[in-house]
């Protein structure tokens, strides 16, 4: 808002001298006339709306229509073209998003949201994190009954767009999680991406790698100073703020882990200081007695100065 300080100072004062203004004189009133039509209409050019809650939720919900009755260009309607989700191969973009509504065979009954949150990043992006609870079929499975979602928006022009989704089924905390069957530890894993990364996946990767080795060392202080002040990560359990996360890595940390790798990056600008990263990440060691498996992950950076912050991540199960 300090941005338009200047401008609202200029307008009062304006509005100072207009008031002292002789009512006769017709021409310095059609003059002043135009020229607070020039300042409202570069106030309106300048102050773009902010993202609203109740609006995003409403493209959410949108686009969460058009998939529940199959229709493609509602879907399509509130994605961007950088749009990045995955599917059982991976990431997958927005082609193959909207494809995959008719290539999937799925009978939805309902679905409703609860437990919205929307957290700004910067004033181009916004994180939506909620709970969807769900009815349904797809590919002859039952689909799980409820799931922790992550959508990010992005202003493009004078409106927003969806830019990213991913969803992890809600885990019971009473429940330990299923272990994986052994047919679906057999499955072939996708072929390393081995294409040469950009100079800014490389820099906000390195950060990345950066949290990983703070996780692996369970040093508090190095996540403290690659996590954002609003940093959120989302699971299965739901929404971690800043505080908990790093308690969850570092003094409540039960991994032994010898080595990690992560592969496969790809980042996406979603305005000047925002970017999108999506990565696999697995490695060498285990963690509650369990060993570690490859997963896909998505995170969100925020640039300050140079460096680039840490402000929202999840992994895809």
């Amino acid at each position: 808002m300090s941005d338009f300080k200047p401008l609202a100072l200029a307008t009062a004062l304006f509005f100072s001298g207009l008031a002292c203004e002789p009512a006769a004189n017709s021409n310095a009133t059609n003059t002043n006339a135009g020229n607070r039509a020039a300042v409202n209409s570069n106030v309106a050019r300048m102050a773009p709306a902010a993202a609203s809650k109740d609006a995003l939720f409403a493209l959410e919900k949108q686009a969460w229509e058009g998939w529940k009755n199959r229709d493609a260009k509602s879907f399509e309607a509130v994605m961007s073209d950088k749009y990045v989700g995955f599917a059982s191969t991976g990431r997958i973009g927005k082609a193959e998003s909207v494809k995959s509504l008719s290539d999937q065979k799925c009978e939805i009954k309902s679905y409703s949201f609860s437990d919205e949150q929307m957290t700004p990043v910067g004033p181009d992006v916004a994180l939506l994190t909620f709970k969807a609870a769900q009815e349904g079929v797809c590919d002859g499975k039952t689909i799980p009954p409820a799931v922790w979602s992550a959508s990010v928006y992005a202003r493009e022009g004078d409106g927003w767009k969806a830019v990213y989704y991913s969803e992890s089924p809600v885990a019971d905390p009473k429940t330990p999680p299923a272990k994986p069957s052994q047919s679906s530890n057999e499955k072939p894993a996708a072929a390393p991406d081995t294409t040469k990364l950009d100079p800014q996946t490389e820099k906000i990767l390195a950060v990345e790698k950066a949290s990983w080795e703070a996780w692996k060392n369970k040093d508090q202080k190095a996540l403290e100073s690659l996590l954002g002040n609003d940093f959120l990560w989302l699971s299965g359990q739901g929404r971690s703020d800043r505080g908990a996360t790093v308690k969850m890595w570092s003094t409540d940390n039960k991994c032994d882990v010898k080595s990690y790798e992560l592969t496969d990056a790809h980042s996406v600008a979603l305005s000047a200081d925002v970017s999108l990263l999506t990565f696999r990440g697995g490695g060498n060691g285990n963690c509650e007695g369990e060993p570690l498996r490859t997963n896909w992950y998505g995170t969100l950076y925020q640039k300050s100065g140079d460096t680039w912050k840490l402000m929202f991540g999840t992994m895809i199960p």
